[in-house]
């Protein structure tokens, strides 16, 4: 499986930018055949002209996107990277200073016996040279196959680039040909579900992808614009961390602002504090407010099935799979839920999960919920003989039955 996805990714980098990019080639699919309607009488070439011309500008506009946001970040990146590389010295100094302080403060805690220091300094010097220098020199003869990864990344993008331009243009052809097979493999029936649920996932993964990465932009926007405001080190690599990690849903608010309060109190403390708080307030401020406000209900998940989704596709794939672990699972939760739906109808019960929530049994007579309060069964103890006959009765409806 291996093999075959490294083969395959400069098809998956088509699929993925071809699928992020549908939105923006439909809506302008639309203009220019609008705007073609008197210019080009010619049903089939308006198409064409349309379908190429929305393409062209997905792409360009999908591209300035791009080349924007590295623009603006990049050179702020690698300003914040630099400042941070001069300032390793003044940090050596700083932790020394606070050692030093805390020496003089707790004087009878470092009072320890010379042989202790020695014991701790061999072990020091034990695990840099059998642990640390050995790994330093793994990391620098790795260092060439680093740099043919990543140039093979940025080939296998830019092949997607091109494999996208062929996706977005046989786009209906590939569904047409899709539900072909569909109708030929299974019943009609069979097949006009299996395509509800495809069209049910599209509506899903691409509401909950779109609606994300839109609010990891506004939320490292925002996080940029208050740490400027604030005075805050490394204003833009912070927010690039915020904004990048804030797509894992749940855990990646937390996952970025570990590294951003580290790089920031080893500049200044005291800023440190003042930005996990303002991260907190961010954060309240992004789940109840924004987040809810884009997404909306777009998966249908409760939160515990939320981290069960994260957790599980995190496991398998990663922090890719902690992506699209949430609406993969909405997915899966759809098709189970109309799958329980059915035969649950079939029985003629109640669709609603509330109504089982009090709910004891079914009445085989009724085919209906009730609880042991509804039932009304009678004592043996008060009257034996009317619990016969009750009983006698409940097997004579039954067996009508």
């Amino acid at each position: 499986m291996g093999k075959i996805m490294t083969i395959l990714q400069p098809i998956i980098y088509g699929l993925v930018i071809a699928y992020l990019l549908t939105p923006i080639a439909n809506f302008w699919n639309r203009t220019f055949y609008q705007a073609l309607d008197k210019k080009v009488t010619i049903e089939k070439y308006r198409k064409g002209i349309a379908k190429g011309l929305s393409v062209t500008m997905a792409l360009l506009i999908g591209l300035a996107i791009i080349v924007g946001l590295l623009g603006l970040v990049i050179p702020k990146l690698a300003e914040s990277i630099g400042g941070m590389i001069t300032s390793i010295p003044g940090y050596m100094e700083t932790i020394q200073s606070w050692i030093g302080i805390l020496e003089n403060k707790y004087s009878d805690v470092f009072a320890l016996p010379d042989d202790i220091y020695s014991e701790v300094f061999t072990h020091l010097q034990q695990w840099l040279s059998t642990d640390l220098l050995p790994f330093m020199n793994v990391l620098l003869s790795n260092l060439t196959t680093i740099v043919i990864n990543v140039f093979n990344h940025l080939l296998n993008f830019i092949i997607g680039i091109i494999v996208s331009i062929y996706v977005l243009n046989s786009k209906e052809r590939f569904a047409g040909q899709g539900k072909k097979i569909l109708y030929a493999i299974f019943k009609p029936n069979i097949a006009n579900g299996v395509i509800t649920v495809i069209r049910q996932s599209n509506k899903i993964f691409g509401g909950f992808i779109s609606g994300k990465l839109l609010d990891s932009l506004i939320i490292g926007i925002l996080c940029f614009i208050c740490l400027y405001l604030m005075n805050m080190p490394y204003s833009v690599l912070v927010s690039v961390i915020v904004g990048v990690t804030n797509v894992i849903p749940f855990f990646g608010p937390y996952l970025g602002a570990v590294p951003s309060t580290i790089l920031i109190m080893l500049a200044n403390p005291i800023q440190g504090l003042y930005f996990i708080i303002f991260i907190l307030v961010l954060q309240q401020i992004d789940g109840n407010i924004i987040g809810p406000k884009i997404l909306g209900d777009s998966t249908g998940l409760s939160s515990f099935w939320v981290v069960f989704a994260i957790l599980v596709g995190g496991g398998f794939l990663g922090i890719p799979g902690m992506i699209i672990g949430v609406p993969l699972f909405a997915v899966i939760f759809y098709v189970i839920r109309n799958m329980l739906n059915y035969l649950i109808g079939k029985k003629q019960l109640p669709l609603d999960s509330q109504c089982y929530i009090s709910a004891e049994k079914v009445d085989l007579d009724q085919n209906v919920l009730v609880t042991y309060q509804e039932e009304a069964k009678p004592s043996h103890k008060k009257d034996p003989g009317k619990t016969r006959r009750w009983r006698q009765n409940k097997v004579q409806k039954r067996k009508k039955k």
